[in-house]
């Protein structure tokens, strides 16, 4: 039986993903529905009026404080 050796051009496995190549918008514009989708909520008007609210206090950047 042979144990097979792991590639020399995979990284490990335990190596984590640099900050600075992790995204969390493709760069479109966030629409109320994505934040309140991104926080687990359902599409409720009460829900996507927090949702302009808060992209209106936040701008974009709101999305990408509630994900990771």
């Amino acid at each position: 039986m042979s144990t097979s050796q792991p590639d020399a051009s995979r990284q490990p496995e335990d190596r984590a993903t640099p900050d600075n190549v992790l995204h969390a918008r493709t760069g479109t514009d966030v629409s109320p529905e994505d934040l309140v989708l991104a926080s687990g909520k359902d599409l409720t008007p009460q829900n996507l009026e927090w949702a302009r609210r808060k992209l209106d206090e936040e701008g974009p950047s709101a999305l990408d404080k509630i994900l990771p």
